[in-house]
């Protein structure tokens, strides 16, 4: 890993340039006002179509240049409504390429819609909308549980939303979605991409698409296949109403809605693919390239967006802004997000203007931040490097946490002991400390132990290899190192101790996402044990084969009640979710002071924390509230394949053990038993057991 730069960056004053401001249409009494940035343009002419025949145009309306490569139209036929592209002229080269034939879309257009032949135009978009007395939710950092789902698949073969709801905005809203999520106990709805979006050329020759949604054609417009059909008839207008309409009524049920941006490339690809918006209007100031024009390349998707310009910073800060202002989004996942802080020398530095105007920008002070901190380019895995005001995914913990259940249990199998000790995935069942600093604390870590991107966690305790054929791809594509482990069968069987085994793996990882430090995060599906049979890159398969499935066998309701279980647990015990780390010479506030005991009941010495043979450990936290009752619990965490009786703990304070939650019971128990300190525990194999200390 390269270590983090501070080499010179634009400053943060040209990243909010008012020379900037306000670009896009803003709707007047008598038509409208457009900006566009072009400093590399000769001319910009904005193309007017006829609403009925989007090949029909009205009108060509001539743009003028104002200072900072600004260019203005003001026009009458600037209304809500109104159809249109850009057409730009200017010198071929030095980095640029222009083509007046090209029609293109503007960067800042609130609406789009298909011109046919990939072709798109913008529209003029009616922003207005009666909000009420509805307000965000501001769900403490502490109690927030993220739910990463995906609109379409969420409900498109949901038996109680309505079929003309299936796979849309409205749907995920509808008031059965809403009961699950709150049944559930989820407090956040992740979705991914909602940006306007296009499939790529080479997945439409193969007779696929781009079901995930991470190729943005438009930073501003929401995605219009997602809306219902009437909404789509209706316009662009519809479709914004729609998704506002989405996150007002799950922000009347107490959920939040975070967004996972795509900022670092769009759907333009590298140089030789769609033109449509960027790379026509300025493709020197809007994308990262070498002298002679040569795209630089740190996302894998063909282009990387240039934030270390004005235009590049301005366009990513705007969007933000508009979806947590207009549309009221609660937070922001941003996929890529090492790309954003690259310099004009295409280097990190956690100081970049960018990354500093989103954690202080005031417009974005009541939103939840977080990045993916890796991309693909040299220097690119910055994980913990990310600065004040942001949350991190955390692949540190999904790696250890898999590997502690899944992959060391299989390389114990075949040798008999595992391949290291259970200090470090102690480490990241308290926080990760090693990961983020004290300043930032527990929850600047999102954990997570699978995401869209990867096996469900279903396949992750079926399957040892991936399974991508059908993704026309040789099976080339998705991740090869998966950190799985399939009990003894690749994929589907019938035999019963292997699916047992495998259940309880489920059990294990669902039970260690829910009860560490650090903000939990579940996969849509993960909580009844979803199968994509073994794809672990479905990014290209919109089918029954990525959207959920509602009809649950016995064991996927007994998972599911865990799960439940396992998040009011959470929200029951301040001590599973500390704000801060806790200091050894002082108490601190709203942090956990965590004790460590091995299965005797004695404290755990320095050589069991790295005893390959030694996986057995009791976890002891205790809260240091500012506004909560104090609260204790015992966890009990044995990482092998052979049983062993734990002594629980002698501590100061503590009468007796309350059962809370156990992973060797197939369904969650309602009885609550009663034991002592230093009785002694029967612990089956591989499993995990919580208790309040009283």
């Amino acid at each position: 890993m390269v270590s983090p730069t501070t080499t010179s960056v634009p400053a943060l004053s040209r990243v909010l340039d008012p020379a900037l401001e306000d670009l896009g249409v803003r709707l007047h009494e008598n038509g409208g006002t457009l900006r566009v940035f072009s400093q590399a343009a000769d001319s910009l002419d904005v193309v007017i179509f006829d609403a009925d025949d989007l090949d029909w145009a009205t009108a060509i309306l001539p743009m003028h240049r104002r200072e900072r490569g600004v260019w203005e139209l003001t026009s009458e036929l600037l209304v809500a409504g109104a159809r249109y592209a850009l057409r730009a002229a200017g010198p071929f080269g030095a980095g640029n390429i222009f083509n007046p034939q090209t029609l293109l879309l503007d960067p800042y257009a609130r609406g789009i819609v298909s011109g046919g032949f990939g072709d798109w135009r913008s529209v003029v978009v009616d922003r207005g909308f009666d909000w009420g007395e509805v307000r965000k939710p501001a769900v403490p950092l502490d109690r927030t549980v993220i739910y990463e789902a995906h609109v379409k698949g969420m409900t498109k073969r949901h038996p109680g939303v309505p079929t003309a709801l299936h796979g849309t905005y409205a749907g995920l809203a509808h008031p059965a979605m809403i009961e699950y999520f709150l049944g559930l106990g989820v407090t956040t709805i992740e979705l991914l991409p909602i940006h306007a979006f296009a499939s790529e050329p080479r997945l439409l020759q193969l007779g696929l698409d781009n079901y995930w949604g991470y190729n943005t054609l438009g930073f501003f417009a929401p995605h219009a296949a997602y809306a219902t059909d009437q909404a789509r008839r209706e316009g662009p207008d519809a479709v914004l109403r729609e998704v506002k309409g989405m996150v007002k009524l799950l922000h009347q049920a107490g959920l939040e809605v975070v967004l996972d941006v795509v900022y670092n490339h769009t759907a333009e690809e590298g140089i030789g693919g769609p033109r449509s918006s960027l790379r026509g209007l300025d493709n020197r100031a809007y994308y990262r390239q070498q002298e002679d024009g040569t795209y630089v390349d740190v996302t894998g998707c063909g282009n990387s967006v240039n934030t270390a310009t004005d235009a590049g910073a301005r366009l990513v800060l705007d969007s933000l802004r508009y979806w947590a202002r207009d549309v009221q989004i609660d937070g922001f996942r941003f996929d890529l997000a090492t790309t954003l802080g690259r310099d004009d020398q295409h280097r990190f530095t956690p100081d970049h203007p960018l990354l500093r105007a989103i954690a202080e920008d005031p417009e974005l002070a009541d939103t939840k931040r977080i990045a993916e901190p890796w991309d693909v380019g040299m220097g690119g895995w910055q994980t913990g490097n990310f600065g004040d005001g942001w949350h991190e995914w955390n692949d540190r913990y999904r790696d250890r946490v898999r590997n502690f259940w899944l992959s060391d249990v299989d390389y114990a199998r075949r040798a008999s002991t595992a391949p290291v000790g259970i200090g470090g995935f102690a480490t990241r069942l308290a926080g990760s400390s090693n990961t983020f600093s004290a300043e930032r604390g527990p929850l600047a870590s999102i954990n997570f132990v699978t995401a869209h991107d990867g096996f469900t966690l279903n396949d992750l305790v079926s399957y040892d290899v991936k399974h991508n054929l059908g993704n026309g791809e040789h099976n080339r594509d998705g991740a090869d190192t998966n950190r799985s482990f399939n009990h003894g069968a690749e994929g589907a069987t019938d035999d019963e101790r292997i699916l047992a085994t495998r259940r309880k793996a489920m059990r294990n990882l669902m039970g260690t996402l829910l009860l560490s430090a650090g903000i939990p995060m579940i996969t849509a599906g993960d909580e009844f044990g979803r199968t994509q049979r073994g794809n672990n890159n479905a990014y290209c398969h919109d089918s029954a084969l990525t959207w959920l499935s509602w009809e649950h066998r016995p064991w996927q309701q007994d998972l599911f009640a865990h799960v439940r279980r396992l998040i009011e647990l959470r929200a029951e015990n301040p001590a599973l979710r500390p704000i801060r780390f806790a200091r050894l010479d002082e108490e601190t506030p709203s942090a956990s002071v965590m004790e460590w005991y091995d299965e005797r009941g004695e404290t755990m010495s320095g050589e069991r924390w790295n005893d390959p043979a030694h996986r057995t450990l009791q976890y002891v936290a205790a809260s240091t509230p500012e506004f909560e009752e104090f609260n204790r619990i015992l966890l009990i965490v044995h990482g092998n394949e052979t049983p062993v009786d734990v002594r629980l703990p002698v501590i100061d304070g503590v009468s007796r053990y309350v059962s809370l939650w156990s992973s060797a019971e197939e369904s969650p128990s309602l009885e609550m038993p009663v034991l002592a300190p230093g009785d002694v525990v029967p612990t089956p194999p591989t499993s995990m057991h919580l208790f309040r200390a009283e």
